[in-house]
C-alpha cells in the first residue's frame, strides 16, 4: 500500500477537492495522507467563503510519501509554502491546477497562477489542465492564441515536464485527452459521459498519482485516471 500526499482545499460539500481525492486514493487500493491549504463553503450557490490556511501550518502538513496530488492552493502565499516545503523531498507530483470552483467561483489568485506557473511548474511530474484552465495559464505564458497543441507546448516551454489536456469541455461522441511531453502526444479517448458530477479533476489527477506512486509509466497512468473518472460517472448515473 502506497503513501500519497493529497494537497488542497477542504470542500464543505464534500463534492470535490481533498474529500474527493482521499476516496480515490482508497478505491485505488492505498493510503491518502492530506495537507489542508483552505477550508472553503461551497453548496449549490457555489463558493460563499474561502479561509486559507497559515503557511506554517501548510509547511508542518507536507511530508514524505511515494507521490503527491495537489489541487487548490488559493493564492501566492499557500503556493510558494507548498513549493518551499516539497523541495525537501523527491516524489512524483501530479498537479491538477485548480483555478475556479465547477460549482462556480474563483479558487486561486491571478498572483497565485504567476506563482504556480513561476515555483511549482518546473517542479511538477505533470499538470492537468482542462480547457479553459489550459487557455488561462497559457495566457498567462503570453499565449492567448493558437490550437490546443500550441497552447500546451507553452506550459512545456516554461518548465513543465508532461502536460495532459483534458478534453471533457469539448464537443462530440469521445472524450479525448491527450498528454504533451518529450515525444509525440499520446491521445487517450474514451466515450463522453452524460451529467456533470464534481471532483471529476481531482478524482483523475489523485488516481494517477496512485499509479506513479505504484511505478507506473505516466501514459499507463493517465490511463488509469481515465478510467477512475469513468468510474465517477457511472456512480453518478
Amino acid at each position: 500500500m502506497a503513501r500519497v500526499l493529497l494537497i488542497g482545499g477542504l470542500d464543505s460539500s464534500c463534492g470535490a477537492g481533498l474529500v474527493r481525492d482521499a476516496a480515490t486514493v482508497l478505491a485505488e487500493g492505498h493510503l491518502p495522507i492530506v495537507c489542508a491549504t483552505a477550508v472553503t463553503a461551497q453548496g449549490g450557490q457555489g463558493v460563499t467563503a474561502i479561509h486559507p490556511v497559515p503557511a506554517e501550518v501548510i509547511a508542518a502538513q507536507i511530508t514524505e510519501a511515494d507521490a503527491v496530488k495537489i489541487g487548490m492552493l488559493c493564492d501566492e502565499t499557500t503556493v510558494r509554502a507548498v513549493a518551499e516545503a516539497l523541495s525537501n523531498f523527491h516524489m512524483p507530483i501530479v498537479l491538477d491546477p485548480v483555478i475556479a470552483a465547477s460549482s462556480g467561483g474563483r479558487l486561486l489568485s491571478d498572483d497565485g497562477i504567476r506563482a504556480m506557473l513561476d515555483l511549482l511548474l518546473p517542479k511538477v511530474t505533470l499538470i492537468t489542465p482542462n480547457l479553459p484552465e489550459l487557455h488561462i495559464l497559457a495566457g498567462f505564458c503570453g499565449t492567448t492564441t493558437g490550437g490546443t497543441s500550441d497552447l500546451a507546448r507553452t506550459l512545456l516551454q516554461r518548465g513543465a515536464a508532461n502536460v495532459l489536456v483534458k478534453g471533457g469541455h469539448d464537443t462530440g461522441p469521445e472524450a479525448t485527452d491527450i498528454l504533451y511531453g518529450s515525444a509525440t502526444p499520446i491521445h487517450l479517448t474514451g466515450p463522453r459521459h452524460s451529467g456533470n458530477p464534481r471532483g471529476t479533476g481531482c478524482t483523475m489527477a489523485s488516481a494517477i498519482a496512485c499509479a506513479l506512486a505504484e511505478g507506473a509509466a505516466l501514459p499507463d497512468a493517465c490511463a488509469r485516471g481515465k478510467q477512475a473518472v469513468s468510474r465517477l460517472f457511472a456512480a453518478a448515473d
